[in-house]
């Protein structure tokens, strides 16, 4: 298996190259994320971060912890040192111990902008520091003309039995790999399945804005609507019981739906999600 992130969400704080999906992943496949937070570290001390609210400095709107600070610290000095993005994850993720190859979409930069009435913001300072509050008419990615794939991407993509889109957020964590269009190609050009699985249930995102974004871009939260987002990618997508009566939907967009339980509250549900994963790609590709 290889994961391939997204670095649409990065950004530079406090002098710091900070990639919050890279680290987000890192920290869940390594057993190191606060699940009780949602997000960062378990078991993080604040002290760093309490000083800088203190001192009033202007970027204390994002948190960071104090393990998280030394893995940004890292990644910075890997980074000034000459060493790629795709480099310093693999160093990381060889320490943290993960053996799954993690890559970044891109070495280069890009940004995920979101377009407001309020202006354009970056991801994290729309996120973050506006609270997501800010209804958004539009999305691009800053870069995304030049950026070109991380080595090893195309090469897992086309080498895959199986792609996977995960359950995110279509607008803001799997439009940014997307927008490097030699994945996009690929992906699309694959013969294998590729599979997505619908970030809604019951119309309503688990957590984040994604269903907020859906009927603002896109109309709606069925799974239609899911699946209107990757046009000509997808071979099936999984959607929850609480959303089959949109089943029919999909597969007249020619994408088979795969209903079955996807709220991943636990071990044991995760795993049955994945073995759901499986099965809808079992059912053969429908592309043409």
């Amino acid at each position: 298996m290889t994961i391939v992130g997204n670095v649409g969400d990065d950004t530079e704080l406090h002098g710091l190259h900070v990639s919050p999906d890279l680290d987000s992943l890192l920290y869940t496949l390594t057993d190191r994320n606060d699940e009780e937070r949602g997000w960062g570290r378990r078991g993080e001390t604040w002290s760093a971060h309490d000083t800088l609210k203190e001192l009033g400095d202007d970027e204390a709107w994002f948190q960071l912890g104090d393990r998280d600070l030394g893995l940004h610290l890292v990644r910075t000095k890997g980074l000034k040192a000459g060493q790629t993005l795709s480099q310093v994850t693999a160093y990381v993720a060889a320490a943290f111990g993960l053996e799954a190859p993690l890559l970044p979409a891109t070495d280069d930069r890009l940004r995920t902008i979101i377009e407001t009435e309020a202006g354009n913001f970056g991801l994290q300072e729309w996120f973050v520091e506006r609270a997501h509050e800010d209804e958004v008419d539009g999305v691009h990615f800053e870069g995304a003309a030049s950026a070109r794939p991380a080595p090893g991407v195309l090469e897992a993509i086309d080498q895959a039995s199986l792609v996977v889109l995960a359950p995110s957020n279509p607008y803001i964590s799997i439009w940014p790999i997307l927008a490097v269009s030699a994945i996009r190609t690929t992906v699309q050009q694959k013969r294998a399945p590729v599979v997505g699985v619908s970030p809604v249930i019951g119309g309503k995102a688990v957590k984040g804005p994604a269903d907020a974004m859906l009927k603002r871009l896109a109309g709606g939260t069925s799974p239609a609507h899911v699946a209107g987002c990757y046009p000509g990618l997808l071979d099936a997508l999984v959607i929850d019981h609480a959303d089959a009566a949109g089943a029919d939907a999909v597969a007249a967009a020619r994408v088979r739906p795969h209903v079955t339980r996807t709220l991943m509250s636990d071990r044991r549900a995760a795993r049955l999600l994945a073995e759901a994963v499986l099965e809808a790609a079992r059912g053969g590709v429908m592309r043409e």
